[in-house]
């Protein structure tokens, strides 16, 4: 087959960045295209991806800005409070917290934020099915199943050849279809990182007490230990272990996992039941070279994929579709050749700290809190009770996490392309 397909951008990849990034362009005028290997509704199952993500209230934002926001909103749990603890077992099976923990509240920074709380929870799943529907209503183009081949580059565009022999052709390509990226190794973009050696374990459970929007993040020796707080009394649990104690816990029967969490998690929230699979994900770090290449840009976890330790990591790809889709719809309406290297480089510059110190920050919080070394766990205790007692750097940090300092894309100010 030899079927071509003129577009503006092509994208790689039809997940939660790629999706948001289509329709931020479709917003601003320009024509995507999506490309996926999985059909939408594969991508819509319970089985195909259980994880649920921490989404910051200026990524919500985007999403109400381009149009998508009221479709998740039912299934949205908002975090109202966060409280951090560190030990050596969970500060809710002993008892209460210890000494050193960080609480922080949304009621403290509502003044600031227009009353957004410090965060949503929602189920990835759900994540998806909103953007599908919001794709499907736009009349966007998506071709799934559908897996790039090959990329080609010339200095007036990009060819796409897809495994069914069909070429799509347009002024640029976004690779976003995550860590093995057939685009970025089209362009000969490398990468960088390292495995940690850990797995999250996964699972959604109903709780028997109301969770009051509370998230509860426990840093323990062998990693971090999250109760977040989902829609219907229920939380995602993201248990971090060795890679061995991980597949153990995924081979148990559910009834061995249930006796296992219950000793880990406590009685605090009452009797706890799990509603659905057990996910296994093992945890690395990977940074792309490079964010650009001719005719090239990346996007989510083709650029970089972090420890999901503070729930940033969705978030770091969607403030790159926004940023992404600003550069590209600015430089169309000034008439410039959006997959030129002037346009792109724009966008690599906007995104290189955000993505540099947030990807060094989450590394040094999973060495930092992965250690048991008794005077680390002393200094780091110290550091989460100084915070703690002052007001303006907790409230920098809620801000921050909430996405809501530095240079922000105007979809992430709720401002329309």
């Amino acid at each position: 087959m030899d079927e071509t397909l003129n577009a503006d951008v092509i994208i790689a990849g039809a997940g939660m960045a790629g999706a948001t990034l289509a329709l931020a362009l479709h917003q601003g005028g320009l024509k995507p295209v999506l490309v996926d290997p999985q059909p939408f509704s594969a991508q819509l199952e319970p089985t195909f991806d259980g994880r649920s993500s921490a989404i910051a209230f200026s990524s919500f934002r985007a999403w109400d800005a381009i149009g998508v926001g009221d479709r998740m909103r039912p299934d949205v749990q908002r975090i109202e409070q966060i409280l951090v603890t560190d030990g050596h077992k969970p500060g809710a099976s002993t008892g209460g917290v210890g000494p050193f923990f960080l609480r922080f509240e949304a009621a403290e920074i509502a003044d600031r934020v227009h009353g957004e709380p410090l965060g949503y929870m929602v189920e990835n799943r759900r994540t998806r099915t909103g953007l599908a529907q919001a794709i499907e209503a736009a009349g966007l183009t998506v071709l799934a199943p559908a897996r790039v081949e090959g990329v080609e580059t010339t200095g007036s565009g990009a060819n796409v050849r897809l495994a069914n022999g069909r070429i799509l052709t347009a002024p640029l390509v976004v690779g976003a279809e995550g860590r093995g990226s057939a685009v970025r190794k089209a362009a000969g973009i490398g990468t960088i990182g390292w495995d940690y050696r850990q797995t999250g374990v996964v699972a959604t459970l109903k709780l028997e007490r109301p969770h009051h929007g509370v998230a509860h993040e426990y840093f323990l020796p062998s990693g971090p230990f999250a109760i977040l707080p989902l829609t219907e009394n229920r939380v995602s649990l993201v248990w971090t272990e060795s890679n061995r104690a991980a597949a153990a816990l995924k081979a148990a029967s559910p009834e061995a996992f249930l006796s296992l969490l219950r000793r880990r998690f406590g009685d605090f929230l009452g009797r706890i039941e799990l509603t659905g699979p057990v996910f296994v994900y093992p945890l690395s770090l990977q940074l792309a070279e490079r964010t650009t290449a001719p005719r090239t840009a990346l996007l989510g976890d083709a650029a970089h994929g972090v420890h999901p330790i503070a729930g940033q990591g969705l978030n770091l790809g969607l403030r790159g579709a926004a940023a992404l889709a600003e550069v590209l719809v600015d430089a169309a309406r000034l008439g410039e050749d959006i997959g030129s290297p002037a346009v792109l480089q724009r966008y690599a510059a906007w995104r290189r700290f955000d993505t540099l110190t947030l990807s060094a920050g989450m590394d040094g919080f999973v060495r930092l809190f992965s250690n048991d070394h008794p005077l680390v766990r002393l200094a780091r205790g110290v550091g989460m009770a100084a915070v703690n007692q002052v007001g303006p750097a907790r409230r920098f940090f809620m801000q921050e996490a909430g996405g809501a300092v530095g240079d922000l894309p105007r979809l992430f100010r709720g401002e329309l392309l």
